[in-house]
């Protein structure tokens, strides 16, 4: 025990197999922690020196970039801006014939 859910949490019992909802703020047995296996389900903890977010790796210039990309993605082009509607043009109604006599 000790941590403290951040957000809702669906998880199975790992001996008893029942579907259990934990709500934020639960802090759950380490039975049942163990199966919350999301990082970002969890409170952080000022007072852990872990809870800096880790800063993203860059690829090195040796290696490959990931997932095949090799160049750097081309700007959007600027939007042009969009013509004003036209005004609708007035329509003649038709006139329709009577016939009752």
């Amino acid at each position: 025990m000790g941590r403290r859910l951040a957000a809702a949490v669906h998880v199975k019992h790992p001996t008893t197999r029942e579907r259990i909802v934990l709500e934020p703020g639960d802090e759950p047995d380490d039975v049942l922690a163990a199966e919350i296996t999301n990082p970002d389900a969890w409170e952080t903890d000022e007072s852990m020196p872990d809870a800096e977010e880790p800063e993203p790796e860059e690829p090195k210039q040796d290696e490959p970039s990931p997932f095949g990309f090799t160049a750097q993605p081309e700007p959007e082009p600027a939007a042009e801006p969009e013509a004003e509607p036209a005004q609708p043009t007035a329509r003649r109604r038709r006139k329709t014939a009577d016939t009752g006599a």
